[in-house]
């Protein structure tokens, strides 16, 4: 397969941070009386910013307006990553070793802050070409916006690119996009049968995503 460029989500996939996520937004929704459901966290993996803060605000009951709600959970996430990023295993060795064949692309649902955050501090910057928040498309994932955007900056085809997701919103919106879908699931976080059924290859740690398996010649 012809691959021109490799993306990749960030959380779950390069940082360990959607328990980190549902901490601070959990104890955020219970600070402020609203209520957790079974089901939110894995409705909030690949919500856009815009897409979590009115759920929490309306949904889960939160008594603070959308804005409010993302700059309070983005600053108490910011402040966590200033004591350290959880950087997942094999992280920075994967994201230098496509580097070195590719152009790559970052395509989070993190807002924009917390992505400048998190790559600036772990030195993985200077890796990317581009990155995008889905803060910075009309639609979060599942939509398959912000990958699409991120392929159009490192001007390449959807459809010639290769995306490493973790979630089920991330698989979906990278399959929505035409590109060849590397799923890197949590075992914490599993995606659901239908999404992982989307993914081209499944790989149980960054250390397996190589050249070859990224072109389909595992």
């Amino acid at each position: 397969m012809h691959i021109t460029a490799v993306i990749f989500d960030m959380d779950g996939v390069l940082i360990d941070s959607e328990p980190v996520w549902e901490r601070v937004r959990r104890d955020y929704v219970a600070e402020k009386g609203g209520r957790w459901l079974p089901d939110t966290q894995q409705r909030l993996m690949g919500m856009s910013t815009g897409e979590w803060s009115d759920y929490l605000s309306g949904e889960l009951g939160v008594g603070e307006t959308p804005d409010t709600v993302a700059d309070d959970v983005i600053e108490r996430m910011a402040a966590h990553y200033s004591r350290g990023v959880p950087l997942l295993p094999g992280a920075v060795d994967a994201v230098q070793r496509m580097s070195e064949h590719w152009p790559l692309g970052v395509a989070s649902s993190s807002p924009r802050t917390l992505i400048d955050v998190v790559l600036g501090r772990t030195g993985l910057i200077e890796f990317f070409n581009v990155t995008f928040s889905t803060e910075e498309v009309d639609r979060g994932k599942p939509a398959p916006d912000v990958y699409v955007a991120v392929a159009g900056f490192l001007r390449q085809k959807s459809t010639e690119c290769a995306a490493v997701e973790d979630s089920s919103n991330g698989l979906r919106a990278a399959h929505a996009a035409g590109m060849r879908v590397i799923a890197a699931p949590r075992p914490e976080y599993p995606p659901a049968p239908d999404a992982l059924a989307l993914a081209d290859d499944v790989i149980d740690g960054l250390d397996e995503l190589t050249p070859d398996l990224v072109v389909g010649q595992r």
